[in-house]
């Protein structure tokens, strides 16, 4: 069911079994719009019908966060206007003339084109993709794009990160929300999953020059300001602590030296992460 975040703004939660993300809608008085497409046909048919339910307002439009599969696969059945950067316009351009079968799949995974978390979970929420067509998005923008909708107003900015170099985010000022899409999570299309601390600085500062009282990213729930600058402020903590450090046991050590604790299950990934992220730049 959709969760109503504020007057005019509502959300899809995330649906962990199959990888289907947050998405939302925002409702103008003469239009609407929609953050996300969903991960396939089925979840963009079951957000309509219940944003049917809450607004009936026509036009609608469509705004993309990023060109991963579980936020694209549902442009062609929502069959709306679709706006997104550029470069997100431009992987979905090349996704379309990818074969999207099971071997298909495979075979990418095994070239490292495509990686095995994605692979099964469109095999989990698309058992069989013989219908499954790809849409482009129709209007592309470079760097920043806002749309009165009637009443309220969405912002749309390019802002890039470690997760998808093409990655916007949409702020609604007037009810001082924002939709990250997956911008603040790791990187894992380019080998094990990883941070870099300077570019997730960069990702933060852009996020932060927003007036933002709740915050919505694509996977989890929504997360009020103090919550969401308490990760941020945890991640770059761990990621100096780390430094340029590419080995784990020392870096963990460093961490038990001037944290006088071992790391906790979850600063534990974090901090792998940012070791991994290191290796790369190597």
């Amino acid at each position: 069911m959709l969760e109503k975040l504020a007057e005019r703004v509502y959300y899809m939660p995330p649906y962990g079994e199959t990888d289907r993300p947050t998405l939302g809608l925002i409702s103008g008085d003469n239009f609407s719009l929609i953050v996300d497409s969903g991960n396939s046909p089925a979840h963009a048919k079951d957000f309509l019908k219940q944003v049917d339910q809450v607004d009936n307002k026509t036009p609608r439009i469509v705004a993309i966060t990023h060109w991963h599969w579980d936020h694209i696969f549902g442009i062609q059945t929502m069959d709306l206007p679709t706006i997104s950067h550029e470069e997100t316009k431009k992987i979905v351009d090349y996704l379309k003339t990818l074969k999207w079968d099971d071997a298909s799949l495979d075979a990418r995974v095994e070239t490292g084109e495509e990686i095995e978390f994605c692979r099964d979970m469109i095999k989990r929420e698309m058992p069989t993709r013989n219908h499954l067509e790809l849409k482009s998005p129709d209007i592309a923008f470079t760097n920043k794009i806002e749309i009165d909708l009637g009443g309220i107003t969405c912002v749309i900015e390019h802002v890039g990160g470690g997760h998808a170099q093409d990655s916007s985010i949409i702020y609604i000022p007037e009810e001082k929300i924002m939709f990250l899409g997956d911008c603040i999570y790791q990187d894992f299309y380019s080998g094990d999953w990883s941070y870099d601390l300077n570019e997730f600085i960069t990702l933060v500062d852009k996020i932060k020059k927003y007036d933002v009282h709740i915050y919505l990213t694509g996977h989890q729930n929504p997360q009020t300001r103090e919550e969401m600058f308490e990760f941020f402020d945890e991640i770059i903590r761990l990621g100096t602590i780390v430094g340029k450090e590419v080995n784990l046991d020392k870096a963990i050590t460093t961490f038990i030296e001037k944290e006088k604790a071992e790391p906790s299950v979850e600063q534990h990934e974090y901090i792998e992460n940012f070791i991994n992220g290191n290796k790369k730049k190597r």
